[in-house]
């Protein structure tokens, strides 16, 4: 069976479009609220969705994303939680679903029940940021066996060795890494960016996604112009935060998404 990445990514380069690829973290402010701005956001024209398992630790994350990890927390939403509520979307899309986690949460939960798991509720692919491919053996084996596709991360310093690795052994898209900091840091070197990017493409069989630092539609456009795709993450989790309160958030989040999307450069060649 074509995993859902691989047929969305093949489907968009047929119409000549790039994807957006929308970050929330999972039970922000609730588990209800997250089917709710999945929903909306496919609507609003996000073309994949990462959902954040929230973690007390996590070491990637700007203070946007772990503040929203406090409020997932808070809520009561787990890993096993997220899971269920990944199940309950699939009766109502079919919108690519990557989970982005942090090995301790797979770890307790058990490498291979996890895998098996995630991908009979319906989730496509796996973002672990503190699990490089040189440790991820037991990960990598499972997630195989069980059809999920593992997402390995490249940043700025990543040397040509190793880029030729993680391209080679990333499933879905390689997460390029746009600069060297956390979520929410400004992307100042478009310029590097775009070379980074050709220098993976070289050795990648699937296709290149860029996120951290893009904040705005503008931003979108400059990196979309390099990239297969384009992550957002910190300013979605900023407007959730911002209309948590408000009965209209996940449209308020869906327009900012809506405008994103459209700012997407179109490819030369379809």
């Amino acid at each position: 069976m074509v995993n859902r990445l691989d047929a969305k990514f093949s489907d968009l380069k047929d119409k000549g479009e790039r994807a957006l690829i929308a970050y929330i973290m999972a039970g922000d402010p609730s588990l209800q609220d997250t089917e709710r701005l999945v929903l909306e956001l496919e609507r609003a024209g996000a073309d994949i969705i990462e959902l954040g398992v929230p973690f007390s630790d996590p070491i990637a994350d700007g203070p946007v994303i772990q503040k929203a990890a406090e409020r997932a927390l808070r809520s009561g939403t787990s890993l096993r939680k997220i899971l269920a509520a990944v199940t309950s979307l699939r009766a109502r899309t079919q919108v690519p679903l990557v989970l982005m986690a942090y090995y301790n949460s797979i770890h307790a939960f058990g490498e291979s029940d996890f895998c098996r798991a995630a991908t009979r509720a319906g989730v496509d692919g796996l973002i672990v940021p503190d699990m490089p491919p040189e440790e991820a053996g037991v990960l990598d084996t499972e997630a195989a066996k069980a059809g999920l596709c593992i997402i390995y991360l490249l940043a700025p310093t990543s040397t040509p060795d190793r880029r030729a690795m993680v391209a080679r052994r990333s499933r879905g898209f390689v997460y390029y890494v746009s600069l060297t900091g956390i979520t929410g840091a400004k992307l100042t070197d478009l310029d590097g960016v775009k070379k980074n990017v050709e220098r993976i493409r070289k050795a990648a069989t699937v296709p290149i996604a860029v996120g951290f630092g893009v904040a705005t539609p503008e931003d979108a456009a400059k990196v979309g112009a390099t990239a297969d795709g384009v992550i957002v993450g910190s300013a979605i989790v900023s407007r959730i935060g911002d209309h948590q309160q408000d009965a209209r958030m996940a449209e308020e989040v869906g327009r900012f998404v809506h405008a994103l999307k459209a700012a997407l450069p179109r490819r030369v060649h379809a």
